[in-house]
């Protein structure tokens, strides 16, 4: 093991959403959960519990794909996709295009990371955001021109 120095970049190589945030979704999904057993009309139990049954599938999804991006540094590199059903892996040669891209939502821009992928004969547009990737989508796409993944 190395010693780094300043002048080294030092990249990351597996991306998902935040710990903490999905910690926070389960908490707000437990806290839902015992305000719907509170509640005293039936619409309203009907409401908060739905509510807290999707905050709950949301941690539960978020804790199933850790880690949702990651590269795999070799000859050659390969990029891990981790799903609902598990993970695929890509090389290179599949990946047929990546990009950031800035849509306005709610009067400010939200980048997103676009991965046009073969898999299995077809083409697939892959779209990661910050909740997906945990930081700005162009971090990543620095780390997968770093890697020969993708082209500048």
């Amino acid at each position: 093991m190395g010693i780094v120095t300043a002048f080294e970049p030092v990249s990351r190589l597996q991306w998902s959403t935040p710990p903490l945030a999905l910690g926070a979704a389960g908490v707000g999904g437990v806290a839902l959960a015992a305000a719907a057993m509170l509640a005293d009309d039936a619409p309203s139990r009907l409401l908060v519990g739905v509510a807290a049954v999707l905050l709950l599938a949301l941690a539960a999804l978020g804790l199933r794909q850790r880690p949702r991006l990651a590269i795999v540094p070799g000859e050659p590199p390969v990029l891990v996709v981790r799903g609902l059903l598990g993970a695929t892996e890509y090389p290179p040669e599949r990946i047929l295009q990546a990009r950031v891209v800035s849509f306005r939502r709610l009067g400010r821009k939200t980048p997103s990371l676009e991965l046009d992928i073969e898999h299995n004969g077809q083409d697939r547009l892959l779209i990661f955001g910050r909740w997906d990737l945990g930081t700005h989508p162009q971090d990543v796409m620095d780390a997968l021109i770093a890697h020969k993944l993708a082209v500048h």
